[in-house]
C-alpha cells in the first residue's frame, strides 16, 4: 500500500467542535471541568482534602482554569504512599478496570477508571485513529503488551470505538506478528518506536514488505526522534504518527501529531497541560522547554491535579495546518529522571539517537549509553551497532568509523565520549520499551 502523501492528506475529525473549538469556548469548557471536579476531589478524596487545606486552598476559591496555579501538585510518589485505592474519588465498586506500570519499589502505580473514564479513554484514542487517517474499514494490529500496562488495551479502545477491526496480538515473537500483518491484511499497526524500527528491519530481511497493506503505525510509550520516524516511513512506506499517554492519566490518547508532524495536538478538553520549569514551578512561555504537568478534568475513577509527568517538552498553543486549535505539545525531549549529567552536561538519550540517524546509514539506530565513574570523573561510553554495509573486519576502517562516531557525538552533546563499535544485530531488542542507558555510577 503506498504511503499517502501530505499533498494528498485529507483531513478526518473525530470530533471537529471539540477539536477545533475556539480558545475562549475551550477555556470556558475547562472551567467548568475544573470547578467541579476540585469540589469533588476535595469532597471524597481525603488525600486532596488535607493537600489543600494546607495550601488554604478551599474549593470556592478555584473560579476558572485561570486559578489552576493555586492547587496543590501530584507526584508518583503520591500514588504509591496512597496505593492502591487511597485516591479513588468513587466507591471500589464503580470502578469497571484497573491499569498499571511496574515501579521500582515493588509496588505498582495503579490507576482506577469507571466505565465513564473507559469510554473517554478509548474516545480521545479513536480521535488519534482518525487523525492518522484511519477508518472503522480499518484492521488495527496491536503489538503494543496488554495486561496491566495500557497500551495494548488503549489502542485496542481505540478501534472498538473507531468501529475498526483489532487484531490483539500483544508484544513477542516477531516472526508470529509479521505473519498475522500478512494474512490478516492489518492498515496499521501499533507498538513502541524501537519496536517498529525492528519490525521494519525484520519485514525488510524476510522481503515481505511489498505483500504488507500497511499504511499506518502509532507509535509511543518512549521518546524517539524525528529522524527515526523518518527511517521507519522509509523503510516500510508509511505514514508513522507518535502517540502520547501515561496510565495515570488515561494511557495512550492524552495527545497524538497530526500528519504535519509539528507537535502531538493533547486533547485538553479532558486532561489541562501546563508547562513548568522542573527547579521552581513556575509556568514556561509557549516555546520554553519544561516539565508537562496535567490535570485530568473529567476522569471519575481517580482524578488527579497538577500530576507532575517528569516529561520534558515544550508547548505551542498555535492553530495548527490541520485545522485543530488543540494545544501541540512537542517531541519529548527526554524526561527528568532520564536525563543524565554527565560531566555537568545535560545528556538525553534522544540526542544520541539524533545524532547516530544523522550518519547516512553508517551506523544503525541501536545503541546503549553506559555511564561510569572512573577517578572521580564520569566517562560515558556509547555502544553503537554498525550497519551491515559498513561493518568490516579491516581494522583501518573501523578505527575510522569509530572516530567519525565520536565525533558527531561530541558535537551533538558537547563532551566527549568513548565509542564502541558492535556487529549488526548484537544489541539486544526490545518488544516494549528500549533500555537506553546503564548508569554505573554511585551517586
Amino acid at each position: 500500500m503506498a504511503k499517502v502523501l501530505l499533498e494528498d492528506w485529507k483531513e478526518q475529525y473525530r470530533d471537529e467542535k471539540i477539536e477545533c473549538m475556539s480558545r475562549d469556548e475551550m477555556s470556558a469548557l475547562q472551567s467548568e471541568r475544573l470547578v467541579k471536579q476540585v469540589k469533588n476531589v476535595y469532597e471524597n478524596v481525603p488525600f486532596y482534602r488535607k493537600k489543600m487545606d494546607d495550601l488554604g486552598v478551599e474549593p470556592g476559591d478555584i473560579k476558572g482554569i485561570e486559578d489552576i496555579h493555586k492547587l496543590p501538585f501530584t507526584t508518583k510518589e503520591d500514588l504509591r504512599d496512597n496505593y492502591p485505592f487511597g485516591l479513588l474519588a468513587v466507591p471500589r465498586e464503580k470502578i469497571a478496570r484497573v491499569q498499571g506500570t511496574s515501579g521500582t519499589t515493588g509496588k505498582l502505580t495503579l490507576a482506577a477508571y469507571t466505565e465513564k473514564d473507559v469510554d473517554i479513554w478509548g474516545e480521545c484514542v479513536a480521535r488519534g485513529l482518525m487523525m492518522a487517517g484511519l477508518t472503522s474499514a480499518d484492521r488495527i494490529h496491536v503489538c503494543y503488551g496488554y495486561g496491566l500496562f495500557t497500551g495494548g488495551m488503549g489502542l485496542d479502545l481505540g478501534a472498538r470505538a473507531l468501529g475498526a477491526m483489532a487484531i490483539p496480538m500483544s508484544s513477542g515473537n516477531t516472526k508470529r506478528q509479521l505473519m498475522c500483518m500478512e494474512d490478516f491484511g492489518a492498515t496499521a499497526f501499533g507498538c513502541t518506536p524501537s519496536y517498529a524500527m525492528y519490525l521494519a528491519e525484520a519485514a525488510q530481511e524476510a522481503g515481505i514488505i511489498d505483500r504488507l497493506q500497511t499504511k499506518a503505525s502509532i507509535n509511543g510509550a518512549e521518546p524517539w526522534t524525528d529522524e527515526m520516524r523518518l527511517k521507519i516511513e522509509e523503510i516500510l512506506n508509511i505514514n508513522t504518527f507518535d502517540i502520547y499517554g501515561l496510565c495515570e492519566i488515561t494511557g495512550p490518547g492524552v495527545a497524538m501529531d497530526c500528519i504535519h508532524h509539528k507537535g502531538l495536538h493533547v486533547y485538553e478538553d479532558h486532561f489541562y497541560p501546563e508547562l513548568l520549569n522542573p527547579a521552581d514551578q513556575t509556568a514556561c512561555a509557549d516555546g520554553e522547554t519544561g516539565e508537562l504537568v496535567f490535570t485530568t478534568l473529567s476522569k471519575e475513577g481517580m482524578p488527579l491535579l497538577r500530576y507532575r509527568t517528569k516529561d520534558l517538552t515544550s508547548i505551542d498553543r498555535s492553530p495548527c495546518e490541520c485545522g485543530r486549535t488543540l494545544p501541540r505539545i512537542q517531541k519529548f525531549t527526554g524526561r527528568t529522571d532520564d536525563m543524565k549529567v554527565i560531566r555537568g552536561v545535560n545528556v538525553f538519550p534522544t540526542q544520541v539517537e539524533a545524532a547516530l540517524l544523522s550518519m547516512g546509514g553508517q551506523v544503525a539506530p541501536h545503541y546503549l549509553l553506559i555511564v561510569d565513574r572512573e577517578n572521580n570523573l564520569d566517562v560515558l561510553t556509547v555502544m553503537v551497532e554498525v550497519t551491515e554495509e559498513y561493518f568490516s573486519d579491516e581494522i583501518r576502517k573501523m578505527e575510522a568509523l569509530k572516530e567519525r562516531v565520536g565525533a558527531v557525538l561530541k558535537q551533538a552533546l558537547g563532551i566527549s565520549v568513548r565509542v564502541k563499535l558492535v556487529e549488526p544485530k548484537t544489541i539486544q531488542r526490545s518488544e516494549g520499551k528500549a533500555k537506553r542507558v546503564i548508569d554505573n555510577r554511585s551517586l
